[in-house]
């Protein structure tokens, strides 16, 4: 057994759930390769545990008993929220309903909620001074967000022989462009119908296909793409403005100001509640090492 706190013993397999789970975040960050990281993200997993033990203890001892009206309450929230109770329990990877378990976890979330209100408290009132301030030192927090216009040509494979016949195909109009050939003249001359879109206007990122996005955003104004490919075809795209991310007047963030003043509030004094916790609690560490992921490197 791994970790023991306040007498509690936590099973292995919790620790090794939640070491997947940190660094399979890493992983799809592509911030990690095979075991190179493993001593870290395993202290990161027992800290976390560790972390929500105390929370729930301190939450029983605080609060023994909650209301089944409570539960019911919280409960039909997270169906609600997951869009169901076939999708809840399916979220929960739970395959057979197990109502009494559920409540029961339901419950101490329930305790949580009530622990977490008790160390916060109510929201203080914030003056216009404090929010101007907040904004000043913190101005890249309120920013607009970047914009560019692009065009693109564009061909799918209806009616090619080929794959290649359509590269081929954009490779000679992208030498053109080079050439000095205008773009939305030429666009136009190769338009598959009246229905497609060259102009493709004002757009943010996360508004279009990823693949065409990661190309557009990296151009300046009047740059030519190479000829690249998403689900939709071959693409060639020209970027012809750009608007930068600059800040937002401070009237029209205020309450977004607000919010993250609150928010940063509640993180120190969440930091402060948990680390008061661990300095009383007594936590043993078995397998202080743990274990090897026995990969080649």
């Amino acid at each position: 057994m791994a970790l023991i706190i306040n007498g509690e013993r936590v099973d292995d397999e919790i620790i090794e759930s939640e070491f997947n789970q940190v660094k399979g975040h890493y992983e799809r960050m592509l911030q990690v390769s095979c075991c190179e990281r493993d001593a870290e993200f395993r202290a990161t997993a027992k800290d976390n545990v560790v972390s929500r033990a105390l929370l729930n203890q301190e939450a029983a001892k605080r609060f023994p008993d909650v209301s089944e009206e409570d539960v019911t309450a919280r409960l039909e929230k997270l169906i609600e929220q997951a869009g169901g109770e076939t999708r809840f329990y399916m979220s929960i990877g739970m395959h057979v309903k197990n109502e009494a378990l559920v409540r029961q976890n339901v419950a101490g979330g329930v305790r949580l909620d009530k622990m977490m209100a008790e160390i916060y408290g109510p929201d203080p009132d914030i003056g216009g001074d404090e929010l101007r301030a907040y904004y000043d030192a913190h101005t890249d927090q309120f920013m607009s967000e970047e914009l560019i216009h692009a065009a693109h040509i564009t061909k799918s494979m209806q009616g090619a022989q080929s794959r290649a016949e359509v590269y081929e195909t954009l490779r000679g109009l992208r030498r053109e462009l080079q050439a000095g050939a205008d773009f939305m003249e030429l666009a136009e001359k190769h338009r598959a119908g009246d229905q497609q879109q060259i102009d493709l206007g004002w757009f943010k990122r996360g508004e279009f296909m990823e693949e065409f996005e990661a190309i557009a955003f990296s151009m300046n104004p009047g740059e030519i793409s190479p000829v690249f490919v998403t689900q939709l075809g071959f693409h060639i795209c020209t970027v012809l403005e750009r608007k930068a991310a600059e800040p937002l007047p401070f009237p029209a963030v205020k309450d977004a100001v607000r919010e993250r003043v609150l928010e940063t509030r509640k993180d120190l004094l969440f930091h402060e509640f948990i680390e008061g916790l661990k300095a009383a609690a007594t936590v043993e560490d078995t397998d202080p090492d743990g274990s090897d992921c026995g990969c080649a490197h």
